[in-house]
């Protein structure tokens, strides 16, 4: 058993001069009575790649899911503390739950698409928005599509459904989906987990592209992946913050002793 009273809250900064788009300030979230995060810090800088580590049941997918408010969704959650988006604090009651998710997209684990065609995939979450005329709407559509690196492969099966796509195909759909809002901040949750090799490398691509236009939070459950392409690196653990910093120095040289021990291997 950890004694939590001897982790020590460490200083998560970045350094002067790198912009931020998104940070949690003291957050505390609540499922009913049980707390899972406790007084977490997290600074996601603008236009970089920011990936969550730790072992499974550290409440990564948690703090993710914070960032959107999709605990809203679900009576008893509760938060405690600040998510600022840029000088927004998106978990005031006087902000409206939708209006951050429009401003912040999500992508999940594995790949979700609607039943419907693969245009109307993309289309769906601005057609509930009102009513947009049919040659705005297949601007955007194109437009998200060639953003997530799909549109030479679908542009002629528009009106197809979307589960004739392949994993990869669908998941790449889904980042389309939620980029055709133009969001400032995108979430994904371990979305290359139920993709092969080839897949998963289509999407890590696609990601660096993606990161000179939209600030990106990624949870991840590998640390493989987190090296290969995130700027920066988080490692949670027990539902603490114990580290942040350049993924490069935090994977050489972690300063917490937990972080060494998962980034080993001893623990997991």
């Amino acid at each position: 058993m950890v004694d939590e009273s001897q982790t020590s809250e460490p200083v998560i900064a970045v350094k002067s001069g790198v912009e931020l788009k998104a940070q949690a300030k003291d957050l505390n979230f609540f499922y009913g009575d049980n707390r899972v995060l406790k007084n977490v810090n997290l600074p996601v800088p603008d236009r970089k790649v920011t990936a969550l580590i730790g072992p499974s049941g550290c409440g990564k997918t948690t703090l993710l899911r914070c960032f959107n408010r999709m605990h809203d969704l679900y009576p008893g959650n509760r938060y405690e503390g600040e998510i600022r988006l840029d000088a927004l604090n998106i978990l005031s009651r006087q902000v409206d739950p939708i209006e951050v998710r429009m401003r912040v997209g999500m992508v999940f684990q594995r790949p979700n698409p609607f039943p419907k065609s693969i245009y109307e995939n993309v289309a769906y979450s601005l057609r509930v928005r009102g009513r947009i005329r049919r040659s705005i709407l297949d601007e955007y559509v194109e437009g998200a599509l060639t953003r997530a690196a799909l549109w030479s492969e679908v542009k002629d099966r528009l009106q197809e459904p979307a589960f004739t796509l392949s994993g990869g195909q669908q998941q790449r759909l889904c980042i389309a989906r939620a980029l055709v809002s133009e969001p400032e901040l995108l979430l994904l949750d371990e979305p290359t987990s139920a993709l092969d090799p080839i897949a998963t490398d289509s999407i890590e691509n696609l990601l660096n592209e993606l990161k000179s236009q939209v600030s990106i939070l990624i949870v991840t459950h590998s640390m493989q992946q987190a090296a290969r392409f995130s700027d920066y690196t988080a490692f949670m653990y027990l539902g603490k913050m114990l580290e942040f910093g350049n993924t490069t120095n935090l994977f050489a040289k972690p300063t917490n002793p937990k972080t060494e021990d998962y980034l080993s291997g001893r623990v997991g």
